[in-house]
């Protein structure tokens, strides 16, 4: 084990530490810094009934637990470890702050002791999928992996096991970067568009929430910045290492863009390779060929061309995004559930097809505007079945725009994802595409994404 993680350890013998969320992320750092020594109180604003056996979990490996709407009060503690969905500035995490407890997280510390290389991206849209083709084209070339941060399982609990010619990959969100103080090795922004400005004050905090990414890396570090978002571009002046960006629009002397063939080429001072056709990127859509685009210019010198075009043409992409579900009735049901923001609907899912689909949208609301997304409904879907808090904004975004005429598309509200499968149902015909691919976040009727996801394919995979 690296010395600087044995010695972090030994520090944290006898220390009082909160964990704040008691879910499956947090019970094995629960666990490992009880085997240090440390003194560990597990808080969730969530009773002991809700949560059920992970409270027991906790008990059991010798944590006290702090529960109910008062978890964060008066607790008699070093260090706090926030979960990413926690604002960094809320009253009681400034209030610790200022009597001096330690305020952290686990991402934060990982940075901190891990001994490998790091390749970590952030953007509004395209990050897990990015991250998961750079992992794959690290695996093909015979690294050992550890996929992390806001995909996979939390990295901190494997920390004593990583060794100094693994890499470590990860996906980062602004929730989690706003309070990052280090640097990856390699870091790429996908994009930058309005998102989560519920939780954020404003445009300006997320913006800077994922510019962390950025201007806390090393003259000996590289970046990938997407040249087409006018707000990633932006970053390039703040960035210390070596600058790559992707582009679809441009050609580049450093980094990777479309060729007048469709040819992906990575320039390197000038000098280019051709890598592949976009017809060898087995998942669909040009976001997808985007998405590729950035996963090239972080691991080029990395990983070889033949890796990057085998798992190009192998990859079958990400559970959640544009992900086929069944054909019923002669009608394919499609689950994109990651689409929790109007721009990864209108460029991912309403991209994808030459034939107008139907469409079941509609969610939890982040206070981000649906305007860009209404006319790109009229244009690509015939039936729009809404539900959830961002309906009538998506509605009115549909109506108001210049190319919207009366039942183009028709529009049907429901309540909730048994009846909107059910109307789909009711109005497809043969040959129809059903996606649901909601452009809104799923925290009015579900835990997460991945459990609306789960929730529609078993509704659509019932029906008989």
């Amino acid at each position: 084990m690296d010395k600087r993680i044995e010695n972090f350890f030994k520090s944290m013998n006898g220390k009082k530490i909160a964990f704040c969320g008691i879910g499956t992320s947090n019970l094995p750092l629960i666990e490992l810094f009880i085997k240090y020594g440390a003194s560990v109180t597990a808080c969730d604003r969530r009773t002991r009934e809700q949560l059920g056996d992970s409270a027991d979990v906790a008990q059991k490996a010798g944590a006290k637990l702090s529960l109910g709407d008062d978890y964060l009060k008066n607790l008699d503690v070093d260090i706090v470890f926030r979960t990413p969905g926690m604002r960094y500035y809320m009253d009681e995490l400034v209030e610790m702050r200022n009597r001096g407890v330690v305020v952290t997280s686990e991402m934060e510390v990982f940075f901190d002791l891990c001994p490998c290389k790091i390749y970590a991206v952030t953007g509004s849209d395209g990050k897990t999928t990015t991250t998961s083709i750079i992992a794959q084209m690290l695996q093909a070339q015979g690294k050992t992996v550890h996929l992390g941060g806001n995909i996979g399982t939390p990295l901190l609990p494997e920390i004593e096991n990583i060794g100094y010619d693994d890499v470590a990959v990860v996906e980062l969100s602004s929730f989690q970067l706003i309070s990052m103080r280090k640097g990856p090795d390699v870091a790429v922004v996908t994009n930058l568009a309005p998102n989560h400005l519920d939780i954020h004050k404003d445009m300006q905090e997320y913006i800077d929430a994922k510019k962390n990414l950025v201007i806390h890396q090393g003259a000996f570090s590289k970046v990938v910045l997407n040249k087409d978002n006018e707000i990633t571009n932006g970053f390039e002046p703040e960035c210390r290492g070596r600058v790559l960006k992707f582009s679809r629009k441009s050609q580049l002397n450093n980094g990777t863009y479309l060729d007048e063939n469709n040819n992906i080429v990575f320039a390197d001072n000038g000098e280019k390779t051709v890598v592949m056709n976009i017809a060898d990127i087995k998942i669909p859509g040009m976001h997808n060929v985007e998405n590729y685009m950035a996963a090239i210019s972080a691991v080029w010198g990395d990983v070889s061309v033949e890796n990057i075009v085998n798992v190009a043409k192998t990859f079958a992409g990400v559970e959640h995004r544009a992900e086929f579900v069944r054909e019923f009735e002669g009608v394919k049901y499609y689950n994109d559930s990651i689409a929790s923001s109007p721009t990864r609907t209108a460029l991912g899912t309403l991209s994808l097809y030459d034939f107008k689909i139907i469409l079941i949208a509609g969610g939890y609301d982040k206070k981000i505007p649906y305007d860009g997304l209404g006319p790109v409904i009229c244009d690509k879907v015939k039936y729009l079945i809404l539900m959830g808090a961002t309906a009538p904004k998506i509605k009115a975004a549909v109506l108001n725009a210049d190319n919207y005429s009366d039942g183009n598309p028709t529009i049907i509200e429901v309540s909730n994802m048994e009846e909107a499968v059910a109307k789909a149902r009711e109005v497809a015909q043969p040959g129809d595409l059903v996606s649901m691919s909601p452009a809104s976040a799923s925290f009015d009727l579900y835990k997460n994404f991945d459990q609306r996801g789960k929730h529609f394919k078993k509704i659509v995979n019932e029906l008989k």
